[in-house]
């Protein structure tokens, strides 16, 4: 089976991995001159370790990662609730820098006998019920498969005509990729509610390095708390897109990841979600089922999109009333643990 993949970040990645692993060496190729130096993805959830797991990748990302000890959420500087991790499989949640993940899964491609050929763009494609040609680097190819995982502004999307519906939020967040040795809770995930609606998160990387997002300008000066920085390794600003598209299959072209959907960072599934894509359609291709890769993936991101926008409208709330209400109802669950139990697993498993 002659499979070619485009895009290596983590998605495009965990599908050559479990390809290889079943004995089908897949095409990677990145338009990109190298791996990328960009954490952006920080947490992986347990269900991702599992995929992770028989390739060894996860055994790698467990050494290096932080395992974030609980999520703390606040209104302003005034901590209101925390929901302890790690009690069983389901609530363990991971935090590490998108570019360590992609080394890891790239180094388990190589064992496997894989490579990634950078410096190789997309170029266009063309098939019909017998053949499969796809144009890349200056040269033209014939597949079986070609699996799109190349991003929210994917060109194989584009290439099959896909209609990316959905909207843009209005304003501009921010990020900033930090260290700080003496940061408090260095390893739990932080929420702050700030006013008007704002919010502002701070998510462990690895050891006394923090990811601080906001839905400000400014990341940093949006934190309500002190933040000893002693150094920035990179910031930025970015607008949320939250979009799906039309068909995650045309033919015997494949979209996954990113290339697939997109939505705000709230409950962190993006990443997750990406793996968990690749690995379907990794194995239905393997076990010659591929017929329902759109139906089970389409609902899945359906799903992680209403989850991920529902979470973000709740924290983003202006009305004052239902922030008072939110404050309460979580001192309330973070009391009772049936119920912290409960919204750990809704928080960190969907």
């Amino acid at each position: 089976m002659n499979i070619l993949i485009v895009g290596a970040g983590p998605t495009g990645l965990t599908a050559a991995v479990e390809l290889a692993r079943r004995g089908v060496i897949p095409r990677v190729i990145d338009k990109r001159s190298g791996p990328s130096e960009l954490s952006r993805a920080v947490g992986i959830q347990q269900r991702s370790m599992d995929i992770l797991t028989p390739s060894g990748v996860a055994d790698d990302i467990r050494a290096e990662a932080v395992r974030f000890d609980g999520i703390a959420f606040h209104i302003g500087a005034r901590r209101i609730a925390k929901f302890a991790l790690n009690y069983d499989e389901t609530s363990r949640l991971y935090g590490l820098p998108q570019d360590r993940t992609e080394h890891f899964l790239a180094r388990a491609f190589a064992r496997y006998g894989g490579k990634i050929e950078y410096d190789t763009p997309f170029e266009g494609l063309t098939q019909d019920d017998t053949t499969l040609r796809v144009r890349l680097g200056g040269t033209e190819a014939a597949f079986d498969h070609v699996i799109g995982a190349d991003g929210a502004h994917s060109d194989v999307r584009a290439a099959l005509g896909l209609d990316f519906p959905g909207f843009d939020l209005p304003e501009e967040w921010s990020i900033a990729d930090v260290e700080s040795p003496d940061w408090r809770d260095p390893e739990t995930f932080q929420g702050f509610l700030l006013p008007h609606g704002d919010i502002c998160i701070v998510a462990p990387l690895e050891q006394a390095r923090f990811r601080v997002i906001a839905s400000q300008p400014d990341a940093l000066a949006a934190l309500p708390v002190p933040m000893n920085v002693t150094r920035i390794r990179r910031s930025g600003a970015f607008t949320i897109s939250v979009r799906q598209v039309t068909a995650y299959a045309v033919g015997r072209v494949y979209l996954a990841g990113d290339a697939a959907h997109c939505h705000s960072p709230a409950g962190g599934r993006g990443m997750n979600l990406g793996i968990a894509d690749a690995a379907d359609l990794a194995g239905r291709l393997i076990d010659g089922d591929i017929g329902g890769y759109h139906a089970a993936r389409h609902a899945e991101g359906a799903h992680v999109l209403s989850f991920s926008e529902g979470l973000r409208k709740a924290v983003q709330s202006k009305s004052p009333l239902r922030r008072a209400v939110m404050s309460r109802v979580m001192k309330l669950i973070a009391a009772v643990p049936p119920l912290r139990r409960a919204a750990v697993r809704y928080f960190v498993s969907g």
